[in-house]
């Protein structure tokens, strides 16, 4: 199945690994898994989109897209979004759409933004728009308030995320009405892959999968606040130079992303070396005695020991989960053991299917966590009670604290992004019933 897209948070994303990921990757994949096919990607840069889209010679175009291209055929909502201006927040926010006069809005070039902001063009007078060829949206707002670039029309979906990497800025106006999102599927679509794409997205509306996609991306980004974020930033630059060659160790030798170490290090003890709680927990990975002395850390003060000590535990963790828990889950179910214990998180497990709700994904078990805190679940548990909403907001501030330091810090060792998919003629799809 040859799915044409974009590059783009919401849409199509190659990791360190050359491997992808995306809100709309994630949803496209599930419905070729659906359909028993593979999937190739075609990623078009912002200005050739709508020419493609044209051309045809896909089977399906989801690009976080709105039915506007005249006869081209599109598949039920996914989700509904608008389009909103941001500007710096120290700059002197609009209030009313007429204040746009003379103003100069940047936007992605091939966007529905760029399109609404040319629609706006007709009524207000001296609006300009200068759409960005380059990069992403995340690139045009870190250089919001950066003069030209004083305001930006953006998606009112990627708010909050990008709020995790541009703190300073802020909305102002909605531009325009609500817009579906759908998938497009071309002038003449083939009609069993139009009616199952149709009965897919009604289905994952309904069973939650739609919600569990999104959580991935977007169920972590609404905890840090400002000041949070800023504060993090000014450490990226003052304390982690002095840290990084011992994340870069700890990968090496455990596999973890180091920057997932450093960000679980930086919510344990905010880098803090010689960091000690009242229950005695001590270090930069915030370890326990006798998990210290399980790892064989003989010296938890020490940055490099802590460190490997604690990219062995998470490791440790990851493993004792059954295999048909799949990443990322895996990865964020065992950091909510590295904050109440291996113990505490089956007991959740427990509790979790005890629900009927899968106890295998951070979307269900993130709900049933604060649940080890009541007495009616605990009291019934062989473990006791527990903290199970702090392991909660301890996993969704590493989950923000790590997409902040993939955007900020290199990865080790450097990857090469592969790009799938070349113009060609039209391959036929063979549909699995």
């Amino acid at each position: 199945m040859i799915v044409v897209t974009r590059a783009g948070p919401l849409t199509y994303m190659a990791d360190d690994t050359a491997s992808a990921n995306g809100l709309e990757h994630d949803l496209t994949t599930a419905f070729a898994e659906e359909l028993g096919v593979g999937v190739k990607y075609q990623v078009v840069p912002p200005n050739e989109l709508e020419e493609k889209i044209a051309g045809g010679a896909y089977h399906l175009a989801a690009a976080w897209l709105s039915p506007v291209y005249e006869n081209i055929l599109a598949s039920p909502p996914l989700f509904n979004t608008r389009d909103i201006l941001v500007q710096h927040e120290a700059s002197l926010p609009l209030t009313h759409l007429d204040q746009l006069t003379g103003k100069t809005i940047h936007a992605m070039a091939g966007s529905r933004q760029a399109a609404t902001v040319r629609k706006l063009i007709e009524t207000i007078p001296d609006l300009k728009l200068v759409e960005v060829e380059q990069g992403d949206i995340l690139d045009l707002l870190d250089s919001l308030g950066k003069p030209p670039v004083n305001y930006v029309v953006m998606d009112a979906r990627m708010e909050e995320l990008a709020n995790q990497f541009v703190p300073s800025l802020r909305s102002s106006l909605t531009l325009g009405e609500s817009a579906p999102i759908v998938w497009l599927l071309g002038a003449h679509p083939n009609p069993e892959l139009k009616a199952r794409a149709e009965a897919f997205i009604k289905r994952i509306h309904q069973d939650g999968t739609l919600a569990r996609i999104e959580e991935r991306y977007f169920g972590h980004v609404r905890r840090l606040t400002q000041p949070d974020i800023e504060k993090f930033l000014g450490e990226i630059e003052k304390t982690l130079p002095k840290l990084r060659k011992h994340f870069h160790s700890a990968e090496q030798i455990s596999g973890i992303d180091w920057r997932l170490l450093a960000a679980l290090a930086y919510q344990e003890s905010h880098w803090d070396s010689f960091a000690t709680s009242y229950t005695n927990v001590r270090g930069l990975m915030m370890l326990t005695e006798e998990t210290a002395d399980r790892l064989g850390v003989s010296n938890r003060l020490d940055a490099r020991e802590s460190i490997l000590g604690g990219a062995r535990y998470v490791n440790i963790l990851k493993d004792m989960l059954p295999a048909e828990v799949q990443e990322p889950d895996r990865t964020w179910l065992a950091l909510a053991g590295y904050n109440i214990g291996p113990g505490h998180l089956n007991a959740a497990r427990s509790i979790a299917r005890q629900l009927n709700v899968d106890a295998n994904t951070w979307y269900d078990m993130k709900r049933v966590l604060p649940l080890l805190a009541k007495p009616k679940y605990y009291s019934r548990l062989k473990s006791g009670r527990a903290r199970g909403g702090e392991a909660v907001i301890l996993v969704e501030n590493i989950r923000s604290y790590y997409d902040i330091l993939t955007r900020n810090e290199p990865p080790q060792p450097p990857f090469t992004a592969k790009v799938e998919g070349t113009p060609g003629k039209m391959p036929g799809i063979k549909l699995k019933r």
